[in-house]
């Protein structure tokens, strides 16, 4: 036998040997599993966890010379992505992922960017097969359908990453009225010239369009005012974290010497009650009397008034199609396309995780170069309460509902317009350029995200 038949008979049978083994590891969950079984056995599979965890327990060959550095980054752009163990965490516990999970998931495997090409060469379980795929893809619209049904939608759009917002939520019709005069009530600061009204106008999307608040004495605040509307869906509040619900973060800003500036609760509490009719009607809903906790009970309670149904998009995913214009169905497409519904998924489309600023690229040093602006405070993100360095730059992503009228954005207020928000976002979160045309598209979907509040299409007194 020649040698060149003999080195090519010895590369087919190469090639039938990898093909045996590819298939004993790479085989697909099996059907009789529940959905998140399943997607546990393919992340398991994928070792997802080497990349998208805080501290992956690495193969024996991540310090070799050539290795070191790829999956170094492969270990830190994961990670900057995605978390992935809570995910797995609630699939194990029985328990709901959450929807950016879900989304995250789904989009990765709809564009085939996981796992990346350089990680299967040398972990073969983890290519992603056709079967894999719809496999995968079945058990997170299982786990969606189970966990965050969408009613309000029609069939065609039931399974999608965003839902339509309800018409309201319920809560007490009584202390709902005390909070709304509190939070119209500037005897909350100590100058009384500041209400939580003044940096979250609802005449003006629920923030007050300065790229940074004025408190009392003129003082400036470290962060953008974020929208009070549809607070009530965010999974924690302030761009940080730091409050774990309506009634907390509404006890942070009368306390803050830049916002309110009040030394304690017992000085406002002195103050409304010399207001011997207000605090008559108060007591004869909180029998316990006027304090910090009832304060911000009813402050929170009215806030989840605030909730802004019925926008074009709500109406277009309850299946009435001439809601949005061609422009618009084409911008949420790309909406999606360029991964925008995966961190802005569910109903109030954000508020649902934190995320890093500048994923794909760095924000902050961009933003020094074209702004020179250095780093302050506020930047630090959820790092200012963990204290954990990989936190750092991470926020709670934002609502988008209503976003054409919460000018300026980001937390540091330093894009001024939609356009320029939406391109920037391509650039440092998802790592592509997007042209115009695509922009102008997106925008004017985000448009279509304007809701009602109290019957009425909500508008903004400052709109450019």
């Amino acid at each position: 036998m020649k040698k060149s038949s003999k080195i090519l008979l010895a590369l087919v049978g190469l090639v039938v040997v990898l093909a045996i083994v590819y298939r004993a590891v790479n085989t697909a969950p099996s059907a009789d599993l529940a959905s998140s079984e399943q997607l546990l056995e393919i992340v398991d599979d994928g070792g997802c966890v080497l990349c998208h965890s805080a501290n992956p327990d690495l193969p024996f060959y991540a310090n070799w010379p050539v290795a070191k550095s790829l999956i170094g980054q492969h270990v830190k752009d994961g990670y900057a992505s995605w978390d992935i163990m809570p995910f797995i965490e609630a699939l194990n516990a029985g328990e709901a992922p959450n929807e950016v999970d879900l989304a995250k998931v789904e989009r990765s495997l709809a564009d085939g960017s996981m796992p990346l090409a350089q990680f299967y060469l040398v972990h073969w379980g983890s290519s992603i097969t056709g079967a894999k795929e719809e496999i995968a893809m079945a058990a997170v619209k299982d786990l969606r359908a189970k966990y965050y049904p969408s009613p309000l939608a029609a069939p065609e759009f039931a399974n999608e990453p965003v839902r339509p917002l309800p018409d309201s939520i319920a809560y007490d019709v009584r202390k709902a009225a005390l909070g709304k005069v509190l939070y119209n009530d500037t005897r909350l600061s100590a100058d009384g010239t500041v209400s939580c009204a003044t940096c979250h106008n609802l005449d003006m999307g629920g923030v007050d369009n300065k790229r940074y608040s004025e408190g009392i004495g003129g003082q400036l605040g470290g962060v953008n005012a974020p929208t009070v509307y549809n607070a009530c869906f965010n999974f924690v509040q302030f761009w940080d974290g730091r409050a774990a619900t309506l009634a907390e973060q509404a006890g942070g800003p009368p306390l803050n010497p830049v916002e309110m500036g009040c030394s304690s609760f017992d000085e406002i509490v002195a103050r409304l009650s010399d207001d011997k009719a207000f605090a008559k009607d108060f007591t004869a809903v909180y029998p316990e009397g006027l304090s910090q906790a009832t304060i911000t009970d009813a402050i929170a309670e009215y806030e989840k008034t605030l909730v802004t149904p019925n926008s074009a998009f709500d109406r277009y995913l309850k299946g009435e199609k001439d809601a949005m214009t061609a422009e618009q169905v084409e911008g949420y497409a790309l909406f999606k396309e360029y991964n925008c519904a995966t961190c802005h998924a569910g109903v109030n489309m954000g508020g649902l995780t934190y995320e890093l600023m500048g994923q794909r690229d760095n924000y902050f040093e961009d933003r020094e170069l074209t702004l020179k602006s250095g780093l302050t405070d506020g930047d630090n993100g959820r790092w200012a309460q963990t204290k954990v360095e990989r936190d750092r730059y991470r926020f709670k992503t934002p609502t988008l509902r209503n976003v054409a009228l919460t000018w300026p954005y980001y937390h540091d207020g330093s894009v001024n317009t939609l356009d320029e928000a939406v391109k920037k976002m391509a650039k440092f979160q998802v790592g592509r350029e997007m042209s115009d045309d695509e922009c102008g598209k997106v925008v004017s979907y985000l448009g279509a995200l304007t809701g009602q509040f109290d019957g009425k299409t909500l508008t903004n007194v400052n709109d450019k």
